[in-house]
């Protein structure tokens, strides 16, 4: 299981032109889900997610994490993290779970996520998405489990 995060001053999903979720300050979650991937993984992606310190302390230094500063999460499936890129021009899906089975660690990630945080906004599989967000730093991080 992949994770893209970046941290966000505030980010919007829209769905056909219409606003599905938003977020104010947190963390943005790109979820990519391979072949390989089970709900005890999406458990510690979860975990690992919610205790990554990468916002700022009275020092400046990235010692806080999303429930330290009460940021919001955003989780969306991103069906492209799966890709494997080394060889030729053209992305290769072969390493990525089927949808259908995605789909369903997916949404334990999610139902896991607001059993344990307190604002917690997703996406919706398998839909064409639009993401805006405004970026903080920049900060992006790639987590694996």
């Amino acid at each position: 299981m992949i994770a893209l995060i970046q941290r966000v001053n505030w980010a919007r999903l829209k769905i056909e032109g219409e606003l599905y979720s938003e977020i104010g300050s947190g963390l943005l979650a790109l979820i990519g889900i391979e072949k390989a991937d089970t709900t005890e993984l999406a458990e510690k992606m979860v975990d690992k997610i919610l205790a990554y310190r990468l916002f700022a302390d009275d020092d400046g230094r990235m010692n806080l994490d999303l429930k330290a500063v009460g940021g919001d999460l955003m989780l969306v499936s991103q069906f492209t993290l799966a890709a494997s890129t080394d060889k030729g021009l053209r992305p290769s899906f072969s390493a990525a779970k089927s949808p259908a089975e995605a789909e369903q660690i997916y949404r334990y990630l999610v139902k896991s996520a607001v059993a344990q945080h307190k604002v917690v906004r997703d996406g919706k599989f398998g839909a064409y998405m639009q993401i805006l967000l405004e970026n903080d730093g920049p900060v992006t991080f790639i987590l694996k489990v």
